[in-house]
């Protein structure tokens, strides 16, 4: 069997997709992390035109899994876009006796309305089976209205099912800061179950679990995963996303 691996876009060199803090039991590093530290420009509209390669579901066996993320999916920082938690999870997935086909559209920077802009693009050159949502992490460290960060979540999910109405969806959980104050932690972390139960996807309450915080799993930055946070975030995401590509198959 063979496991492909495409990107959308190349791995940006600017500094976001990142992440913040405790869910719960993760310990607090607001103070080498503060608000909009991290953060980036949106990125640029990305170009309107075919990824090479691509074929669609129907030109092949294999299971698409498409990962619509920021930074942390792009692999920001690591030498090799494969050492970055989708690839890894396609691993798993392949292992599982799958044919899969992995296309990873992080995009380093992007928040949820960035991720609007260019959810379509992204679709047209992917239809996946199993589509997972992990966009969040940027709203969180500018301080978007969380009703907002909803919105467009809803809105990049209103539109994977109308181009993939068969897609098995999952959506990533993500943390605020604790510097906005409990409220703001609190309504931000209700944004992803609740999406995710308005489209009957399956939740991975913190993407960054047992990563988040530790600073040997981390890079200089504080917030972005090493190779090794990497590899504890595909066993998260691959609890969820391999037994959705064994049902896709």
């Amino acid at each position: 069997m063979r496991l492909l691996i495409c990107a959308l876009v190349p791995l940006a060199v600017a500094l976001a997709g990142c992440q913040e803090t405790e869910p719960t039991p993760i310990p607090d590093i607001s103070e080498s992390v503060q608000p909009g530290a991290t953060a980036t420009p949106e990125s640029a509209t990305t170009p309107d035109q075919p990824l090479a390669g691509a074929a669609s579901r129907a030109e092949s066996d294999t299971v698409t899994v498409l990962f619509f993320g920021d930074s942390l999916t792009a692999g920001y920082g690591l030498p090799d876009p494969a050492l970055a938690y989708p690839a890894l999870v396609g691993a798993q997935i392949e292992a599982a006796g799958v044919p899969v086909r992995v296309v990873n559209a992080g995009v380093s920077g992007e928040t949820s309305a960035g991720g609007k802009g260019r959810i379509a693009w992204a679709l047209r050159q992917a239809t996946p089976d199993v589509f997972v949502l992990a966009l969040g992490a940027n709203d969180g460290l500018r301080g978007t209205d969380p009703a907002a960060t909803r919105a467009n979540l809803d809105a990049i999910l209103d539109a994977v099912e109308e181009a993939a109405p068969d897609a098995r969806l999952v959506v990533a959980g993500m943390e605020a800061l604790p510097n906005y104050g409990a409220d703001y932690g609190a309504r931000f972390r209700e944004v992803f179950p609740a999406v995710a139960e308005a489209h009957g996807a399956t939740l991975i309450p913190f993407l960054l679990a047992d990563v988040a915080g530790e600073r040997r799993l981390n890079q200089a930055d504080g917030v972005h995963p090493t190779a090794e946070g990497q590899r504890i975030i595909a066993e998260t995401v691959g609890q969820a996303v391999v037994p959705l590509a064994q049902e896709s198959r």
